[in-house]
């Protein structure tokens, strides 16, 4: 039996929740129907609602820009498209005037760093701010809801990609995020979550029988998703992770890098469920564009055993031994967002050592964790 989503639930209960409302839309271009309908196209149609204005995330509404996006309009509906990734990471009071619900309806990819969830809580802060509803339309965690994995982002240095004290990889949907930001933040908004139907936490997006639609223009596959909380731990340091290629964090890569070394040193660490395979590469585009790099493609062997997080800290830890005067691993801690362990990381301390860091952290979000989730593990 195909994971009903949250629009799906609406439309067929006839948006009994939004009866009367003037409407405002968070969406972008993974806001679909079952049918493949834009939530834009079916909420502008629904009866006895007005949809009055759309407000998009990083990557804009279509899911296409890779840079700061500006406010725009609709070319179906005419409505004003309002940029949370440009000028202003949050809506203005101005441009929810009139509005009494703010809606969500956006897939995520389960990763603290994917800034959907921050754009979410940004949302969700201005709804309690301007005492309006605030609704979202829930879709599944695509890479399972059951792990949670890394370190919990230090607190006093929050930013637009780290919103909250969460691990790397959370396993919750947005619908749960929601609840746990407005609670433990003492947010106060109206929330309402509509829940996806006969989703088992424990499935990944290709047992729910939705269809996958790239969330951003590098994140292009179930298996990018499943590296991504891992792998995209490095973007900021100086390695390529594949963008500019055919499958962006599926390798990583630089012109000092010599892939065949780097490939042993891994493999020989027996990791469970990933292999390493030195390539060589060249970016059409972004860092190192049109530059030859060594490299590796990581390749996940069996997902049920797969460890994204550990695994991007085994390749930040080799990296550090082995190519100590080139890697240059400061900005690693951009997204890592945990001093313990990056402090670790950097004195040369191993894996083990590392994980252990963040270990009772991660047990004490679990606990936090356990309070808002809506979804079973069968």
């Amino acid at each position: 039996m195909n994971v009903v989503t949250g629009i799906d639930v609406l439309v067929r209960d006839g948006f009994k929740p939004l009866q009367g409302q003037r409407i405002g839309l968070i969406t972008n271009h993974t806001g679909l129907t079952a049918d493949g309908r834009s939530t834009i196209d079916v909420l502008h149609a629904a009866p006895n609602v007005e949809l009055a204005a759309v407000f998009g995330p990083e990557h804009g509404i279509r899911g296409e820009v890779d840079e700061k996006v500006g406010d725009s309009r609709d070319l179906r509906t005419g409505l004003p498209v309002f940029s949370l990734y440009g000028e202003t990471m949050r809506p203005k009071p101005e441009q929810l005037k009139g509005i009494d619900t703010l809606i969500f309806d956006i897939q995520d990819v389960g990763c603290r760093f994917y800034t959907y969830i921050s754009t979410l809580g940004n949302a969700l802060e201005e709804a309690g701010k301007q005492k309006l509803r605030f609704v979202v339309l829930d879709r599944p965690n695509p890479i399972g809801g059951v792990d949670i994995q890394g370190p919990v982002a230090d607190a006093d240095r929050l930013t637009f990609v780290a919103w909250h004290p969460l691990p790397v990889r959370h396993g919750m949907t947005v619908g749960e995020l929601a609840r746990l930001f407005n609670a433990e933040r003492r947010i106060g908004s109206e929330l309402t979550v509509v829940p996806c139907e006969r989703w088992n936490r424990r499935d990944w997006l290709d047992a729910t029988g939705l269809t996958w639609v790239n969330p951003s223009p590098n994140m292009r596959s179930l298996t990018e998703a499943a590296l991504y909380p891992g792998i995209g731990l490095l973007e900021y340091t100086n390695l390529s992770v594949g963008r500019g290629t055919d499958t962006p964090f599926e390798l990583i890569g630089a012109p000092w890098l010599d892939g065949r070394k780097l490939a042993e040193e891994l493999n020989n660490r027996r990791l469970r469920g990933v292999k390493f395979i030195p390539i060589r590469f060249t970016p059409r585009a972004s860092k190192f564009q049109r530059e030859p790099c060594g490299g590796i493609n990581i390749m996940i062997t069996n997902r049920e055993q797969f460890h994204s997080v550990n695994t991007g800290i085994e390749i930040a830890a080799a990296l550090r031994r082995l190519f100590t005067s080139d890697w240059k691993p400061e900005a690693y801690d951009r997204l890592l967002v945990n001093r313990k362990a990056m402090s670790l990381l950097m004195s040369g301390a191993g894996p083990p050592e590392i994980e252990a860091s963040w270990k009772e952290a991660l047990n004490q979000f679990g606990s936090i964790r356990n309070k808002y989730l809506l979804y079973q593990a069968v």
